[in-house]
């Protein structure tokens, strides 16, 4: 599938958000999509962001959620669970994250997915002018402003990530 032609990059065209695609060789057996993604386009791993999709159970009942964050920060379920008011979150089993968005788990986009989910961006995002994220595939990134990608996704800034430590 070419860059222009992937669910994210139309529904990017679609919302008229400005937006520029970088590709590169995805290594298949990489331990980490993004960490990889934020080598090969040579830039902080803070700028490069995961979607990962998690299960909310609230007072709304339950639903699968989006969180967005930086690659190298691990998700605070409970601040996302709280985020979106519900009272606990786990991560969805990677069958359900793929059934949901309609991509396969390490090429997943908060963009164009096949049901729209409520999102979460991390409020880190905005410290920076451009963030990258999943262009809907692996090797495929989108560099664009974070407030377009929460205009674009219906979604909500919040403090989601918890800071990875070394060992």
């Amino acid at each position: 599938m070419s860059a222009k032609g992937t669910p994210a990059t139309t529904a990017a065209d679609l919302a008229g958000i400005s937006y520029t695609v970088h590709e590169f060789q995805h290594h298949p057996g990489v331990d980490s999509f993004g960490l990889e993604a934020a080598n090969a386009l040579g830039c902080e791993p803070a700028r490069v962001h995961k979607t990962l999709v998690a299960v909310i159970d609230g007072p709304r009942g339950h639903g699968l959620v989006v969180a967005v964050l930086p690659v190298d920060d691990h998700l605070d379920l409970k601040a996302l669970a709280r985020a979106l008011g519900g009272k606990r979150a786990e991560m969805a089993t990677p069958a359900d994250a793929e059934r949901a968005t309609g991509y396969v788990v390490g090429g997943i986009s908060p963009l164009g997915q096949r049901k729209r989910l409520p999102t979460v961006v991390n409020a880190s995002a905005v410290d920076h002018a451009t963030i990258f994220v999943s262009g809907g595939r692996r090797g495929l990134e989108l560099e664009l402003q974070a407030t377009d990608l929460v205009s674009v996704t219906g979604g909500l800034f919040a403090a989601i990530a918890a800071i990875a430590r070394p060992n």
